[in-house]
């Protein structure tokens, strides 16, 4: 049986940077200098890893000159959270379910 969890959204926040980036967005806006700073990646590669959650819905942009802040979307973060809570609740209930041997 299928779960409802979104595995797209899961592969997108695997990524050990990718989750990093999402944690530093959660605590506030931040544009890629700030991003290269906190997390020693290199600025293509992280711009790479900003590309992928943006695309993903996870994250949006917000220009400023010549710079791009990210914003986390917390909709998105708080949706994949309802799931696997949604989850947890069927484990519960399924727990005393054992499905016998033929």
């Amino acid at each position: 049986m299928m779960t409802s969890v979104d595995t797209d959204l899961i592969r997108v926040l695997a990524d050990p940077l990718r989750l990093q980036i999402v944690t530093l967005l959660a605590r506030e806006t931040l544009c890629t200098t700030h991003l290269v700073e906190e997390t020693g990646a290199k600025q293509t590669n992280l711009s790479n890893h900003l590309r992928v959650l943006r695309e993903a819905g996870v994250v949006e942009t917000e220009p400023c000159g010549r710079f791009t802040y990210y914003r986390l979307k917390p909709d998105v973060i708080a949706q994949l959270a309802g799931q696997f809570a949604d989850l947890a609740e069927r484990a519960r209930t399924a727990a005393e379910n054992k499905r016998a041997c033929p």
